[in-house]
């Protein structure tokens, strides 16, 4: 047994005040206990914050306020969120199984680590994302799975999380508090790239809460596709979350993010400059999406990724605007 010490918050500010160097925040604990289960994660304190910031509100320009105590269940159940971010709702259902997400919160979902099996493999392989400096046998051996956007020689592992994607293609604020305050982070700046650095995964403290997820105003249709190798209960090869609105046949405003792909939900801005305030139609949907896999790195089980995150890209954009193959 590895003792530790147990905490239950009574709000965010005691929260953030128990919280010491070697604390970790409980939510549902989905992927935290498992990680201990395996040595992996090994904190000192476990400052539980399940029973925190726990809803779902209208803002008063018309979007979201979503507590990071929420369940993903009731996330992807809550009326507006089915009639104005699709979207997300979806991205959820494809994520885990129905008992996994009623226990699963909001501001968890967006901290889970990587299930790459390297790392998971404490005491038979090497990981820079575990020991800096270690090495990571991922780059060398079966990397099928591994980012094609953004990795580095030092980690090639890609971030699972299925809402986080449709939250960066939604434009979303982190809403957080620390001992000094609050502040609001872009959800598409709250996770890193690796680096030569991939312990450090997003930009959040020592001791920062996660209090709550905004959304602003939904553009006009949005909508998930998420390829894996079977139908339930994996992650995704390559994910794509998009949100558009279009105007006499030309895109007006997009929004789109990647899965399965890179360290982080990726932003595929580069597709998103293409496609704005052009016409709806395949040659641009093609364009769009070589623009932005223009720097993708195959590795030597992984190039697939590149055609397929392509094809699902373009098929995305076909089924938002009506234009089908």
């Amino acid at each position: 047994m590895t003792p530790l010490r147990y905490a239950r918050a009574a709000d965010a500010s005691d929260a953030v005040l128990q919280a010491g160097t070697g604390a970790r925040y409980l939510g549902g604990g989905t992927n935290l206990v498992d990680l201990m289960r395996e040595t992996i994660e090994r904190p000192e304190e476990l400052v539980d914050v399940s029973g925190l910031a726990v809803g779902i509100e209208e803002t008063a320009n018309a979007g979201l306020m979503i507590g990071a105590g929420t369940r993903n269940t009731a996330i992807a159940a809550h009326p507006l969120v089915r009639q104005r971010y699709p979207v997300l709702s979806r991205a959820i259902l494809a994520g885990a199984s129905a008992q996994i997400r009623n226990m699963a919160t909001a501001g968890g979902n967006l901290l889970q680590r990587t299930r790459c099996a390297y790392f998971y493999d404490e005491s038979g392989s090497r990981c820079n994302k575990r020991h800096v400096g270690q090495g990571c046998d991922a780059l060398e051996g079966f990397n099928r799975n591994h980012a094609i956007l953004g990795a580095s020689d030092a980690c090639i592992a890609v971030h699972p999380s299925d809402m986080a994607v449709a939250l960066a293609s939604l434009d979303a604020v982190v809403h957080t508090r620390t001992s000094k305050g609050e502040r609001q982070i872009p959800l598409a700046d709250l996770h890193r790239l690796p680096g030569d650095r991939p312990d450090i995964e997003t930009v959040l403290d020592q001791g920062e809460l996660i209090t709550a997820i905004e959304l602003p105003p939904a553009l006009r249709r949005s909508t998930y596709r998420k390829v894996r190798d079977r139908s339930s209960y994996a992650f995704a090869l390559v994910s794509v979350a998009g949100a558009i609105t279009v105007e006499d046949g030309h895109i007006r405003d997009v929004r789109l993010a990647l899965g399965g792909v890179a360290h982080r939900p990726w932003r595929a801005r580069r597709a998103e400059d293409v496609l704005r305030g052009g016409p709806v139609g395949q040659v641009a949907f093609a364009t769009a999406a070589d623009a932005e896999l223009s720097q993708a790195r195959a590795l030597r089980h992984n190039g697939f990724k590149i055609e397929l995150a392509r094809r699902t890209l373009v098929a995305v954009l076909e089924e938002l605007t009506g234009d089908p193959a």
